[in-house]
Formats: structure tokens, sequence, C-alpha cells
């Protein structure tokens, strides 16, 4: 039975971002579970090795190099996705930006582009998304929003404002699909050792903070996404929606 509840096999799913870090962590965990995923970058050459080390577990994947914020290239996807495989059923909006930089160092451009990428394009994608997934009876959709949505700090005003609405839109659009058989939901991770955390982790007080900070008292390790993403998908959270699961090591809930 507890294979069953978590068992996505047959399933087609899509991960933005998916070249590295969190996103390639949860493309090859939803993998594992039996899904077929579609892996999403903007570099080919760094898609191909993600999808090698994947289906070096014997499972499947197939890389789509397309920057989400391209209209055409989104048609370009959503077709190819109809065409070859007929059905999506997850969705995993985890590409992310940010841009630390003090208040009055940003232009409206600068804004703009940031919740671009951040908030209109996970918009986007979700709307495509339900389109196909209202066709074959459902499917669920999951945000990746951040700690940073709910809690802020100096000097990352834009990209704060971007998972907040990001967490917004979660509970906005579990309000308008599910009576249409689509589940979404939203992960929050904390501080995790990705590559693009790298020189955060070489700096020691960084560390150090963190490990008072956190009830687990140190970085989490990116695998350690791949558990949430794979929960919410499957059929064991089938009634849940609408929510935010925080995967932060008790940086919240810790003091």
């Amino acid at each position: 039975m507890s294979n069953q509840l978590f068992d996505l096999s047959g399933r087609i799913a899509l991960v933005t971002g998916a070249g590295e870090g969190l996103g390639l962590e949860i493309a090859r965990a939803l993998a594992q579970a039996g899904a077929h995923v579609l892996v999403n970058g903007r570099t080919p050459e760094k898609l191909k090795t993600a999808v090698a080390s994947i289906v070096a577990d014997g499972v499947t994947a197939e890389a789509y190099a397309f920057d989400i914020t391209d209209e055409a290239g989104l048609d370009r996807f959503f077709e190819t996705v109809r065409q070859r495989h007929g059905r999506l059923d997850i969705l995993v909006n985890n590409v992310g930006m940010r841009d630390r930089r003090p208040l009055d160092a940003f232009t409206l451009d600068d804004v703009r582009a940031l919740l671009e990428v951040n908030l209109v394009a996970a918009f986007e994608l979700a709307r495509r998304a339900a389109r196909l997934m209202e066709e074959t009876g459902g499917g669920r959709i999951i945000n990746i929003t951040s700690i940073a949505g709910p809690i802020a700090g100096r000097q990352d005003t834009v990209y704060t404002a971007s998972k907040g609405g990001l967490e917004a839109l979660t509970r906005a659009l579990s309000s308008e699909l599910g009576r249409k058989g689509i589940n979404v939901n939203a992960i929050a991770p904390g501080f995790f050792a990705t590559e693009r955390n790298r020189q955060m982790q070489d700096d020691l007080s960084i560390t150090a903070w963190l490990e008072q900070r956190t009830a687990l008292a140190r970085w989490g390790e990116p695998p350690e996404i791949a558990g949430a993403a794979v929960f919410l998908a499957s059929p064991a959270a089938s009634y849940i929606t609408g929510q935010v699961m925080t995967v932060d090591g008790g940086l919240r809930s810790h003091f």
C-alpha cells in the first residue's frame, strides 16, 4: 500500500530549472517514483548531463531547452508535449531568479525582469498546464517558493515580494482549479547547499549563524527537497491543496 500511495507510474511531469540544484533533485525523485520527467532549462549541454544522471538509475527523462519567459518557446513546448505524450500530469515551477541589492539600486526594468521570471512565468506555465491536465482528469501543480515569502531580510525586497506573490498565486490557483481535479501546492525551501549557494557556504559566519538559527543546525542537502515534491505529486496528497510545505530544517519554528 505504501508503494501505491507514492507511485507516479504513467505520469508525465515537467520540472523547470532542472539542470542543477533543487530542480534536478526534484526531477530525479519524480522519475524514481515512476514518472516520465521533462527536464527544462536554458542550457542544452547542462540539460544533457542532468538527464544522463537521471536515466542512469534506470528511469526515464528527456530534455527540453527553452526560456520560460519566451511565449513562442512555451507554444512549441506545449504543442510538442501534446503531440508526443498527449498529457501533462505534474508541473513543478522551480525556476527562480534572485537579485540582492539595496532598494534604490533597482531600476523598474530590473524589478519587472525578476517578477517576469518568478511570478509571471509561473502563472503562464500553470495556466497552460492546467488546460492539458483538465483534458485528462486533473493533475498537480507545485510551485517552489521560499521562506523569503513570509519573512523578509534587508536588500532582498523584490525577490521577497515575488515569492510572497507566488504563495498567493498558489492559493488562488488551488481555488480556481480544484473543481477541475487539479491540486495546487507549494514548497518553501530554506537554506540548501546548492551550487548557487557555494559562496554563502564558504562564508563561515553564515554557516555559524545557520547552525544556531535552524533546529537541525545545518544546511539542507539538495536531495532532502525530493520527498516533499514526490509527496505533493502523489496519490498520498490527494486531499491537500492550496498549502505551502516549508522545508527549512526548522528555521521558521526555531529561535
